[in-house]
């Protein structure tokens, strides 16, 4: 038997989707993807959480400064999220209303992303595990400086227990079963993953003989 923690599977009735500091200045500081990558994968995790319906809370820090607004496609696409500006704090969890934000949903699993990973992305990770919530990463729609500094990001958040997910693994784990609106999924990762547009397009014509 094993002695691991139980697993603990994402239910869309339970999660809230946060994207902390995706700004347009703080962008470039990651290399641990190639922009076109990070931004279709920031952009993927933007289509799940409209797909399922899961709120989502935006959050950016000290925009007057070097980090910029928040990148124009996901203040588009949630255009009635809450939207918390934070004035200075580094750790978004030291934003109360970023907090409140987070509570009002009534939700325990947070589904977390953003710029850059060691910051932005483990300092409220923490701060939300030490409170009892579960904390869901987001690893690939999240960036930093290179992939030694994104190694030891991931392994001080597993540490505290965190899970590391994939975009992918996050669209996955939601639909729980492809006959829950197969082809409204399949479109979604038609639309972000080239290849599996390919699957589909395979799949589409032979079906139609």
């Amino acid at each position: 038997m094993s002695n691991g923690p139980a697993y603990k599977r994402l239910n869309k009735d339970d999660a809230v989707v946060l994207l902390v500091d995706h700004q347009t200045g703080l962008i470039s500081l990651v290399q641990d993807f190639s922009p076109n990558e990070f931004k279709n994968n920031v952009l993927a995790l933007a289509d799940i959480a409209t797909f399922f319906k899961l709120p989502t809370i935006l959050t950016t820090s000290f925009e007057s400064g070097p980090n910029g607004p928040i990148v124009p496609e996901l203040k588009a696409q949630f255009p009635d999220a809450p939207y918390i500006a934070r004035p200075g704090q580094i750790n978004a969890w030291d934003n109360e209303d970023f907090v409140k934000a987070i509570k009002a949903t009534g939700r325990k699993q947070l589904i977390i992303a953003g710029v850059v990973t060691d910051v932005c992305v483990t300092f409220p990770t923490l701060s939300a595990l030490a409170e009892g919530f579960d904390v869901f990463v987001v690893t690939d729609a999240s960036g930093t400086f290179n992939e030694t500094v994104q190694q030891a990001a991931w392994a001080r958040m597993t540490a505290a227990g965190a899970q590391l997910l994939n975009w992918f693994s996050v669209a996955c784990e939601l639909q729980g079963d492809w006959r829950n609106d197969m082809e409204g999924l399949a479109n979604l990762l038609s639309q972000r993953i080239p290849n599996y547009r390919n699957l589909i397009n395979s799949y589409t014509a032979q079906t139609a003989r």
